[in-house]
């Protein structure tokens, strides 16, 4: 206590006199210390994790094999700048990234710090190697912050609003959002109107002969956890390929085992041209990659990509670490497991709450759309905050999602045991239930 004031409340206060504003908080929470599903804060209370740091701990809080691998590193070496003094950790992941990205094409392998920073030297890559500017990205997509990324992200508050122009050559089309169809059909009978776009696309906006890349997460994250049909992404490579485009798979949040596969993509049996990841690949160490094509990758000249701490000795033995944990304890078949669970459950959910509009998922990722109206499908934005809310009062974080904000994501955490499971879902029905009877 300080002053009559508990931890949090001091901590808070000085976080509010040191951080910058833009810096948000949503639970007031400062954790103390966390293990795998469970995080304890300052005041010794226990929360259940339903949103594994937005889906960079895939293999829990602090895993102790990952955990004693930097502890090792650490005392060996932690930074040499890899373009001027080499280390091995950076060829052994870089060779491990290379043989678990899907396809059979040669492969290879650079390192960053952010998913953002993975971005933006995937489009680098791209138009260096196609020697074309013009870059495709999605509606309700989220590719990062930085200057190029977030015009390459869709939602518009807090990500855009006010820290424009964005960079240029960025050319926005409808994503497959089904349950809100930007040309209003209804999947299957829908003729795909999502893929037939781009022919008038390519006619209207730009030819596809200047186009380097087209970027998309195979099931987008922060636009609300939305899963495309089996024909989309397989589509979206025939286009590609037909228009010499690069597709960039952008695995940064569904990467991992989160969707029971090592990376989302390969439930659509598609390889990508380029693929980016962060988030889970090293249980909470800074560090992203750009795997992809040798041919593509070899493009830029020596120099041309890298950074002073991409691929640091560190991040780099806890990837390592961190992959072997997830094939090790078959961590995508637990993802299944929990998916099918957590939809089970969320499926006899909607049948007695009209608040739910959609239970969309895939693996243990997935989404809880909630709305005003099933007909209209009006978004219930603050419905979703109050179901938040109640769910941390009740021990249990998770977040919301979506570009009208009123998307429930689960990311739970893989290593979480069945009792942490079937507990964090009762409170989320509870919660659900609780804020509509209020409405």
């Amino acid at each position: 206590m300080d002053n009559g004031k508990s931890k949090t409340e001091t901590l808070i206060q000085r976080k509010n006199n040191a951080v910058a504003r833009g810096i948000a908080n949503s639970t007031g929470v400062f954790v103390e210390k966390a293990s795998g599903a469970v995080i304890t804060d300052v005041e010794g209370r226990e929360f259940l994790d339903f949103y594994a740091g937005v889906g960079v701990l895939n293999v829990g809080h602090c895993p102790e094999s990952v955990v004693k691998a930097i502890q090792k590193q650490a005392e060996q070496l932690l930074h040499s700048f890899f373009a001027i003094a080499m280390y091995e950790p950076y060829v052994q992941l870089a060779e491990k990234m290379n043989s678990l990205m899907p396809g059979f094409s040669p492969k290879k392998t650079m390192f960053a710090n952010s998913g953002a920073e993975a971005v933006e030297n995937a489009v680098k890559i791209a138009r260096h190697a196609t020697k074309r500017t013009g870059i495709i990205s999605f509606e309700c997509a989220f590719h990062g912050r930085t200057f190029m990324t977030m015009g390459l992200t869709s939602k518009v508050k807090p990500y855009k609003y006010g820290f424009g122009p964005f960079a240029p050559e960025v050319y926005k089309v409808p994503s497959a959002y089904c349950y809100r169809c930007h040309y209003r059909s209804t999947y299957p009978g829908c003729g795909m109107h999502c893929l037939e776009n781009f022919e008038r696309f390519f006619a209207a906006e730009i030819d596809a002969e200047h186009i380097a890349a087209m970027i998309i997460e195979p099931v987008q994250g922060e636009g609300g956890f939305l899963v495309p049909p089996p024909e989309f992404l397989p589509g979206l490579k025939t286009i590609c390929e037909s228009k010499g485009i690069l597709l960039i798979a952008d695995e940064v949040q569904s990467g991992f085992g989160r969707t029971g596969k090592m990376f989302a993509i390969e439930n659509w049996g598609v390889e990508p041209d380029l693929m980016t990841t962060a988030k889970s690949i090293a249980a909470g160490v800074p560090l992203s990659a750009v795997t992809g094509k040798a041919q593509y990758m070899d493009a830029p000249d020596a120099g041309n990509i890298g950074g002073t701490y991409g691929g640091n000795p560190l991040a780099c033995v806890a990837g390592l670490e961190t992959i072997k944990l997830i094939e090790e304890n078959n961590l995508c078949s637990r993802a299944t497991e929990i998916g099918h669970k957590t939809m089970k459950r969320l499926e006899a959910l909607q049948e007695r709450c009209s608040a739910i509009g959609d239970v969309r998922g895939i693996g243990a990722m997935i989404g809880i759309e909630l709305v005003k109206d099933r007909k209209t499908k009006e978004p219930a934005k603050e419905l979703t905050s109050k179901v938040v809310k109640y769910c941390l009062e009740q021990g249990v974080i998770l977040i919301s999602a979506g570009i009208f904000s009123n998307v429930i994501r689960l990311l739970i955490p893989l290593v979480v045991t069945d009792e942490q499971l079937d507990r964090g879902l009762t409170v989320l029905e509870q919660s659900i239930l609780k804020a509509t009877a209020e409405e």
